[in-house]
């Protein structure tokens, strides 16, 4: 939604893919990506292979709006990939879309991405320089042409240690070695499914068992709608076939250095969804009752902005004692909408989505929980709406710590210019918000309550937008953008993301 969508973290991808044998891998794909429609709302789409031919659908909108019975018949065969897209690099446009397909000397080829590659304009320059022609603006396509590449095509000779015979293993370690950054990935060829993970593990991927074959998923929730058992998260740097022999491991050629987003726990992921055997509905409310011992509120009602801050605002009730009440009901049937943004459409955005409860507000002093605050507009109009609701004070609770820098790992974050948290100060933040008062989930708080819940964790994570340390080097500009980091946001803003 214009106004409201703008101010929020933006989505990662949603990947899904199957190998299937005896089943339409496409049915399962379409119930995968319905599960994972939270990743993603501006595209969707379906490749599959019935071992000999490729077929491929995709389309602008919602999964249920792009597939239909007739589309589904037609996409033949027992494997699958799935993607639902937010953009991050790439326009919102059509040949952005995924999976993308092409042929290859080993047959055809498709691809499902979750992420960022921090290096994609390097990346893109070397392949035009190769001679060949991108027809996106997607760094996916990039990992596309990459896997299209015989590994020396990039110095890589075959014989290194832990080389494979098998040709697409090749080439996905010689993507591992060029590509830093952000990729969940899935791939599938004419006669089996590979799924990737970096060697950070920026994004989630995990592997399920169903009857007679396997499936990779961004999160549970997707394997379980399908009926698959899910068995274990890939592991940062893991490349894996599923074929007619089964499931097949192979060693990554770079070394893992987990850093795991933090931010999927607070924000992206589906409550119902789990990880490291916890649900991310328990982090949430992890979050929520850290966030209450560390900041406390003389207050009569808690409530949490719906959806996704509602676990973190019951998570604040049950620590403090202070009672939970939906204070807020959220409109589900607005969606998205592509209405140009005046000013009275930016007024009024939060009102679209939101409507409060006066019986509820009227008199109340209200603990306001929500994960984050990236520009701080919607913020204030929350604020503002509880107050015409009745609520004679509101005070702001955020269940993560500020977001101080911006993300190049697959989530738009805005640039530093546009982060109200990278400008102003908490005080200034709290008068800008109209709140009576403001206060953050410390990041060693953040990091104790994800643990408390999580403890079998498998490594570091990465908290760059709180910290603005990043686990993988980000180049400083592209060549003749000059020399500020804000010159070379503004590319990235206009250019992969217009």
């Amino acid at each position: 939604m214009i106004g409201l969508e703008s101010d929020r973290p933006r989505e990662a991808c949603g990947v899904f893919g199957v190998f299937a044998p005896g089943q339409e891998a496409a049915r399962l794909a379409f119930l995968a990506l319905c599960a994972l429609q939270h990743r993603g709302q501006e595209s969707a789409g379906i490749a599959t292979s019935d071992g000999q031919v490729a077929y491929l659908h995709k389309g602008m909108g919602l999964v249920a709006q792009i597939f239909d019975e007739g589309v589904l018949r037609q996409l033949r065969g027992h494997l699958a990939i799935g993607h639902t897209r937010y953009s991050t690099t790439g326009a919102s446009h059509i040949q952005n879309a995924q999976p993308f397909l092409i042929e290859t000397l080993y047959g055809p080829m498709g691809i499902a991405h979750n992420g960022n590659l921090v290096n994609a304009w390097q990346l893109r320059r070397r392949l035009l320089e190769r001679g060949i022609g991108l027809s996106s603006g997607s760094d996916s396509e990039l990992i596309l042409q990459i896997l299209a590449s015989p590994p020396e095509a990039w110095g890589f000779p075959h014989d290194l240690p832990g080389s494979s015979a098998d040709p697409w293993v090749e080439r996905i370690r010689a993507l591992l070695r060029l590509a830093p950054g952000a990729y969940a990935l899935v791939i599938l060829t004419r006669e089996a499914i590979y799924a990737v993970r970096d060697p950070y593990g920026f994004r989630p991927l995990c592997i399920g068992a169903l009857e007679g074959g396997y499936a990779v998923a961004s999160e549970t929730c997707a394997l379980r709608l399908i009926g698959a058992c899910p068995l274990r998260e890939m592991t940062p740097g893991e490349i894996v076939r599923v074929d007619r022999t089964g499931l097949t491991v192979f060693e990554s050629p770079v070394p893992p250095s987990p850093a795991f987003c933090i931010f999927e726990y607070v924000y992206f992921m589906r409550p119902d969804s789990t990880r490291e055997g916890g649900t991310i509905y328990a982090v949430r409310m992890a979050l929520g009752r850290q966030l209450a011992r560390e900041a406390p509120a003389n207050a009569d009602l808690v409530v949490g902005v719906p959806d996704s801050a509602t676990p973190h605002a019951i998570g604040y009730s049950l620590e403090s004692g202070i009672p939970f009440v939906e204070g807020l009901i959220k409109n589900r049937y607005i969606g998205r909408t592509f209405i140009q943004p005046d000013d009275q459409i930016r007024q009024r955005s939060v009102h679209l989505k939101y409507s409060p409860l006066h019986e509820v507000l009227r008199g109340r002093r209200v603990v306001l929980v929500d994960d984050s605050i990236v520009r701080g507009h919607t913020t204030r109009q929350l604020v503002e709406l509880l107050r015409e609701g009745g609520a004679a004070e509101v005070h702001v609770r955020i269940a993560s710590p500020p977001i101080r820098h911006p993300c190049f790992m697959g989530i738009d974050m805005a640039t530093y210019e546009e982060l109200i948290a990278h400008r102003w100060d908490e005080e200034a933040i709290r008068q800008f918000i109209g709140a009576n008062s403001l206060a953050y989930l410390s990041l060693p708080g953040m990091l104790a309550a994800v643990r408390e819940v999580l403890p079998a964790s498998d490594g570091d994570y990465c908290v760059a937008c709180f910290s603005g340390r990043y686990p993988a080097p980000i180049p400083e500009r592209p060549e003749g953008s000059g020399n500020s980091k804000s010159a070379f946001e503004r590319i990235r803003s206009v250019h992969w993301r217009a």
